[in-house]
């Protein structure tokens, strides 16, 4: 396993990462992803580690917190060999402070995620989403509190648009603060829109990248063909419209180049699609869930091999899209920031 610095951060995080999504399993979305209790998760966190896949990410919402409850308990007895990565923000009740991003609700988040997880300390800690009724100030201050009281180690944030981070990282340094190391996003091959502001951004700014939900949503796990339907067992019949669209024809045309590639490589369509991931400027980790130990032990041959400069090309035409104002107007210029040539 390759190990990569996190931003401009001193903690090296493995190329990939574990998500523990699929572990507790309740509710109409989570449900789907998957209903691992706490004997299936210690098989596939045995298998992650023996793969020196070292960090394990959840979320307070992630089944009601069943998620966090199953990780710790996995994790039982090999917690200082592990990195535990989760995130609150999100609502977690119907109270006006069971959600956000106040020093109320985060102090709380924090003490309830510890207990969950069965720890004393969170190794990366993000922010769910951005709270825009809190000011900024206000939670760069309770971050650092907790940072300073050891409960955790480094901060970042997830799902946030460009000027969102730019203004925390701004204020955190005005104000002698602890810097976000890592911002937790989509982005795949049917998903390019973090390379447009975020990944710039993330580059000038020091900034990680750890990416959720490399195989689009459920759409590059190989099952889904041009011209077939989308096959019983498939999640996308319970979980389409809550994640990212994609349009039909765009994602054939990934898949095409992806069953190429997978004919003349012999890896299949998943491991193609995240190795693709593993080059992009910023990614520090990728972040692999699996339903079943089948699925982890496929997704963990992601690693260890790359793809040759022409089947990264082709990758990249099949998955481009034209450029967003304001983005357009330079789009053929050389040296414009996106991602080919690299940002500089």
């Amino acid at each position: 396993m390759e190990y990569r610095r996190l931003g401009r951060s001193g903690l090296h995080v493995p190329a990939l990462s574990f998500g523990a999504g699929t572990f507790g399993g309740s509710g109409p979305l989570f449900g789907a992803w998957g209903t691992i209790g706490v004997e299936g998760a210690r098989r596939m966190v045995d298998m992650a580690i023996d793969a020196g896949v070292t960090m394990f990410d959840s979320a307070d919402v992630y089944s009601e917190g069943a998620s966090e409850e199953v990780l710790g308990a996995a994790l039982k007895g090999r917690r200082d060999r592990v990195l535990v990565s989760t995130k609150a923000g999100l609502p977690v009740g119907e109270g006006p402070n069971e959600a956000g991003a106040s020093r109320q609700h985060l102090l709380r988040a924090v003490e309830d995620a510890l207990r969950r997880l069965g720890t004393d300390y969170i190794d990366l800690f993000q922010l769910h989403a951005f709270d825009a009724r809190t000011p900024v100030e206000e939670t760069l201050a309770v971050l650092d509190d907790l940072v300073r009281a050891g409960k955790i180690r480094y901060t970042g944030a997830s799902n946030y648009a460009g000027w969102q981070l730019m203004k925390a990282l701004d204020a955190a340094d005005r104000d002698g603060r602890t810097q976000f190391a890592a911002h937790q996003v989509y982005y795949s091959l049917v998903g390019r829109d973090y390379e447009w502001e975020l990944m710039p951004l993330g580059l000038d700014q020091g900034v990680g990248a750890l990416t959720w939900s490399p195989l689009g949503w459920g759409r590059l796990t190989g099952k889904i063909r041009r011209g077939e339907p989308i096959p019983a067992g498939s999640r996308l019949h319970q979980t389409a419209e809550f994640g990212p669209p994609v349009e039909d024809e765009a994602l054939y045309r990934v898949v095409d180049a992806l069953e190429e590639i997978s004919a003349e490589t012999g890896k299949t369509v998943p491991q193609i699609a995240i190795n693709w991931l593993l080059r992009r400027p910023t990614v520090a980790s990728v972040i692999i869930g699996a339903r079943d130990e089948r699925q982890l032990e496929q997704n963990l041959g992601a690693v260890g091999w790359e793809l040759d400069a022409e089947q990264v090309a082709r990758l990249d035409k099949a998955s481009a899209k034209p450029a967003p104002y304001p983005y357009y107007p330079y789009e053929r210029q050389e040296g414009f920031a996106r991602v080919n040539p690299p940002v500089v």
